[in-house]
């Protein structure tokens, strides 16, 4: 490699780690607002500058370099404690560090608007630096003492056996011992041997009865407590013995360690053999274990489990060992380009549809050993699709940490006063998923500033603390993520969506409608009830951005509204976007495929029902009437209706819609491929998969076929 392309990897790598510092930087800062007496957090703040100016100078970003300097040197003065953070200083490096970031972006390239913002973030950083001349005459202030903080004491990592049968019972009290197996893996490494010996012959074996038990080593530091806390609902009644084998942590006991791992003295400690049997044994030319089976002192089984408790011990062994030959290392990254994230994920969709077809091709015919290597296959593509997610998965963490800033600017500009709260920072997402949710979250947040939240003076007339609140909260459910924004605002006003939806024709005056559908309205495009047009809001786009972005993530958006207590809008969207379980169905010759999510139930479609609601599209459903679609009248599906057709039905944001299909296959892992281009504008389809007999099915977008019923008044 030449210096030249040395050199432009270079610059590649520390643009991508200058934004990363960028953005602590940017959380460093906001934090040191509420609390400016850290050090921790200056010193926080002083490393990123230092490391921004001094990698900058590195690779020729002589710029940002030096700009950077200037802004250094303003918080080497309040490190020394010559100066105090002020909310003056934290807006000025909060634009310093917008000012950086545009210096990078620009490539180096002349930019003059950029260069005068620098310029004048200099000259009132320095006029802000300038000390008084009371401050020039005060001593400097003593260093203080900071103790050192005790290393922790390590714990002793023990080798125990354990051996473990249950009652013959054990199944009549509804307790299932691999369960508590289970429980001892957790504990930490475990090894263990099942024992037959119990088992009666067939004609004499009794289904209800438990026969067998387990030889088990546990390598752990949690102790004995924690061994017998997994057994102490069925130890009493079990045949249960716990012992230490070995201490990995003492030192000095190398002699006996080696001894211990002897298969004889291994077996004499189990109590198989005594030590005269094993003496008369060991002048054999043949190894000990074949011996000892050979005069039927032991078993094989016994023999088995004790050469497996020689190997654990050895491998605990040379792992402590291994261990203290060097410190801990923390687990080590290696940052990849997003790009070959998604082509290993999109290699996977191609293995999973493989896995597919080799499954289909296996059960349609007698091959057992192709039906096991379909079988090793499909487990071994789930374990390589759930790591690839895994891989893609980041926290919603850093996208909340992008919005306190957010907040922090507008409710100044605004007139508001405002905290910032969030909850459920480590909940995991694909990265893609977040990348698409920046832009409704930001409207949600601009409205809750600018909608909900009242001014401080409005707020304490009404009895409420002059600061408002907008919480970001995110949680798991299932294969889906909850995100909520929450406000403790005005709530919003029905009457004034009523009006305005009545004055736009979305609905007759005099209409009764439930809340869900009076709040779908704020999402129609061009609506807003502001009364006028400011930088903020006013112009009707904002929610409309929200709709349209969460609807293109297969998600949902739900609105609660109390007046004069708040607001609260919930997003459910996906964990990924790249497979998604969902429900086959067929029309005529094509197959299509629900988002399983979406679907409530599956009902057969009765002819005499369809026909009762006069020609209108309504299904009687348990009482209920449910509007539908039948896609093969909808997507013009020529051919003969099925004699008995099925109507899935759906729950899309507050409605209940079904879809009539000709039969419904059944669950499908659909691995999702887009339609490309050329068919970019068609809205009815979010996609297509490859089904495992090679034919493609269409992946319906359920909530714009529910738009479409809703504007067809169906």
């Amino acid at each position: 490699m030449s210096d030249a392309q040395g050199l432009d990897a270079g610059r590649a790598v520390f643009l991508v780690e200058a934004t990363e510092i960028l953005e602590q930087l940017e959380e460093s800062l906001l934090e040191l607002e509420e609390s400016p007496d850290n050090s921790e957090l200056v010193g926080s703040v002083f490393r990123a500058l230092h490391t921004i100016k001094g990698s900058g100078a590195m690779f020729g970003f002589d710029r940002v370099s030096s700009f950077t300097h200037e802004v250094e040197t303003v918080f080497d003065e309040v490190r020394s404690g010559n100066m105090e953070v002020s909310r003056e200083l934290i807006d000025l490096t909060l634009r310093s560090r917008d000012i950086i970031r545009g210096m990078l972006g620009s490539d180096q390239g002349e930019d003059t608007a950029l260069d005068e913002e620098a310029g004048r973030v200099v000259t009132e950083l320095k006029k802000l630096s300038a000390p008084s001349p009371a401050a020039q005459d005060m001593p400097e202030p003593p260093e203080a003492a900071v103790p050192e903080k005790a290393d922790k004491e390590e714990a002793t990592l023990t080798t125990w056996r354990i051996r473990f049968k249950p009652p013959e019972d054990v199944f009549s009290t509804g307790t299932n011992p691999l369960f508590l197996l289970e429980d001892l893996r957790e504990l930490g490494d475990c090894d263990m041997v099942s024992m037959t010996d119990g088992i009666p012959r067939l004609s004499e074996l009794d289904p209800e009865r438990f026969y067998f038990g387990w030889d088990i080593l546990l390598t752990t530091d949690k102790g004995r407590d924690a061994i017998e806390d997994v057994f102490i609902f069925i130890g009493e009644d079990s045949d249960l013995k716990i012992e230490a084998v070995e201490h990995h942590n003492v030192p000095d006991e190398e002699d006996a360690q080696d001894k211990l791992l002897r298969l004889g003295d291994i077996l004499v400690m189990r109590g198989e053999l005594d030590r005269e049997q094993l003496s008369k044994a060991v002048h054999s030319q043949k190894r000990l274990g074949e011996i000892l089976v050979e005069r039927g002192l032991v078993t094989a089984e016994k023999i088995d489990a004790a050469l497996r408790e020689q190997n654990h011990l050895k491998k605990a062994k040379a792992k402590v060992k291994e261990q203290n030959k060097q410190k801990p290392v923390v687990d080590s990254s290696i940052r990849v380009p997003s790009s070959k994230l998604d082509e290993l994920v999109n290699l996977v969709g191609e293995l999973v549809t493989v896995q597919a077809r080799l499954s289909q091709l296996a059960n349609g015919g007698e091959d057992g050993q192709l039906k096991f290597l379909a079988e090793e296959v499909e487990r071994l593509s789930a374990e390589l699709r759930d790591n690839t997610m895994n891989i893609r998965m980041v926290p919603i963490g850093a996208t909340f940490t992008k919005f306190r800033r957010l907040v922090r600017d507008l409710s100044s500009d605004l007139g508001r006063e405002v905290i910032l709260t969030t909850v459920g920072e480590e909940t995991e997402l694909d990265k893609t998923v977040i990348e698409k949710l920046n832009d409704p979250m930001v409207h949600l947040i601009r409205n809750a500033l600018d909608h909900g939240v009242e001014p401080p003076d409005k707020r304490v007339a009404s009895g409420k603390k002059r600061e408002g609140s907008i919480h970001l909260e995110a949680e798991h459910s299932g294969a889906h993520v909850f995100i909520r924004v929450r406000d403790d605002g005005a709530g919003i006003n029905k009457e004034k969506i009523r009006k305005k939806a009545i004055e736009r024709g979305l609905m007759e005056e005099g209409a009764d409608i439930s809340d869900d559908e009076l709040y779908s309205f704020i999402f129609s495009p061009g609506f807003s009830t502001a009364v006028v047009v400011s930088s903020v809001s006013g112009r009707g786009v904002g929610m409309d951005v929200v709709r349209t972005n969460i609807d293109a993530l297969r998600g949902s958006v739900d609105v609660k509204s109390v007046e004069r207590e708040g607001t609260t809008v919930t997003l459910k969207i996906p964990l990924t976007l790249a497979i998604i379980e969902g429900l086959l169905t067929r029309v005529g010759e094509e197959r299509y495929v629900l988002p399983l999510s979406a679907v409530e139930e599956c009902v057969e479609l009765v002819e005499d029902e369809a026909g009762a609601s006069r020609g209108r599209n309504l299904a009687h459903i348990r009482g209920e009437l449910i509007p539908y679609v039948h896609l093969r009248r909808h997507f013009n599906i020529q051919g003969k209706r099925a004699a008995i057709e099925q109507i899935v039905i759906t729950h899309i944001d507050g409605h209940r819609i079904g879809f009539v299909v000709d039969e419904v296959i059944g669950q499908h892992q659909t691995v999702i491929k887009n339609l490309g281009h050329m068919y970019r504008n068609v809205k009815e389809i979010s996609g297509a998969t490859i089904l495992g007999d090679g034919t493609l099915a269409l992946i319906l977008d359920v909530p714009c076929l529910v738009q479409e019923v809703q504007n067809n008044q169906l």
